[in-house]
């Protein structure tokens, strides 16, 4: 009698991230390289790897040179630079609004997140905000709201690990307690007053919050907002990439902290 065939077991979950292109993999040995567990390259890469090789083997983690071939399938994408860094998650951590009074006393502005869904718009805003020096991000509880994630790692050219992730599992009540410590700006087509009106000194330091790519903030975020703002433009074109506008948005935010 024939054997039945044996039941069949999924795989264990990968609980890790590939960590690809040197931007990225040197912001992530600079700021944590205890995360990296396995590092793969290609020839390209030899004469810059030996500091990356060094970390590894002081903690007894393999690194190997690999054919470009090979590194495609490990990083599965061909996008990977010549470098890859098989790597924990980087902790996300949950959003206290108790502690962001903390984080006014230094007057700095924070960046909030509700739908944003495409990981390479998150990863385009984690790079503006690290190269403008915004070290705070929140993202929300929509369904639709992207997470750190290997795309939005790649396309952050490292921004990710310079700034801090917070995750709400609540947005609106949220809100509603960040207002003790900060002035809570939503922006919207059309609908609000002119960017630089509401980025205006004030005693709070700003929570700016941008929405969904196509649809924009939720009516109950809006409602949660202090004030709306919008970026004027000329009309000729409805509206900016969500990547685009939070550019501006950042770029306008450190430019108001310096002059204030």
């Amino acid at each position: 009698m024939a054997r039945a065939p044996a039941p069949h077991k999924k795989p264990p979950k990968d609980d890790t991230d590939r960590i690809t292109g040197l931007p990225a993999v040197k912001a992530l040995f600079e700021h944590d390289p205890r995360r990296a567990e396995r590092l793969f390259y290609d020839d390209r890469m030899k004469p810059l790897v030996g500091g990356f090789c060094t970390l590894m083997a002081k903690q007894h983690k393999p690194y190997r040179l690999v054919p470009t071939d090979e590194l495609s399938k490990i990083a599965g994408t061909q996008l990977h630079g010549g470098i890859v860094v098989v790597a924990k998650p980087k902790p996300l951590a949950v959003f206290d609004p108790a502690e962001a009074r903390l984080w006014a006393k230094s007057g700095a502005p924070l960046l909030i997140l509700d739908g944003v869904g495409n990981p390479h718009n998150l990863g385009a805003i984690a790079r503006t905000m690290a190269f403008f020096g915004m070290e705070r991000l929140i993202v929300s509880d929509n369904p639709a709201q992207a997470l750190p994630s290997e795309a939005a790692f790649r396309v952050s050219e490292g921004g990710l690990e310079w700034i801090e992730v917070f995750h709400t599992p609540k947005l609106i009540p949220a809100l509603k307690r960040l207002r003790d410590s900060h002035r809570i700006v939503g922006t919207a087509l059309g609908a609000g007053r002119p960017l630089t009106d509401c980025l205006a000194p004030s005693a709070k330091p700003i929570a700016m919050i941008l929405g969904n790519e196509e649809s924009g903030l939720p009516p109950a975020t809006l409602a949660a907002c202090d004030e709306i703002a919008t970026i004027m433009g000329t009309g000729r074109i409805q509206s900016l990439n969500v990547a685009a506008t939070a550019a501006i948005l950042i770029h306008e935010l450190a430019k108001a902290r310096r002059s204030a």
